[in-house]
């Protein structure tokens, strides 16, 4: 499996304020940023998986949500976590 238990801590020790930290909507942004580079590379070998398809185009909505509640929140927060993922060109 691509998201094993260990990679998971990583990801929510690097972004999140613990290893234990899964809330947060940093750590959640990160992850589904993760998930959506793996499901990308993923389509960009099975065109026609359609279901996987549909899977990223949910996966870019719930982050953009998150995203759009961290500008009202917090745009520091929102401005560090874009640039630490490399999500905006």
């Amino acid at each position: 499996m691509y998201l094993t238990a260990e990679k998971k801590q990583e990801i929510f020790g690097k972004y999140g304020k613990s290893n234990t930290d899964t809330g947060s909507p940093e750590a959640q942004i990160a992850l589904f940023t993760y998930r959506i580079n793996h499901l990308t590379e993923h389509l960009k070998r099975n065109k026609k998986d359609f279901s996987t398809e549909r899977a990223l185009v949910m996966l870019v909505g719930k982050r953009r949500r998150l995203l759009d509640y961290l500008i009202k929140v917090d745009i520091e927060r929102y401005r560090a976590i874009i640039k630490e993922l490399g999500i905006r060109k």
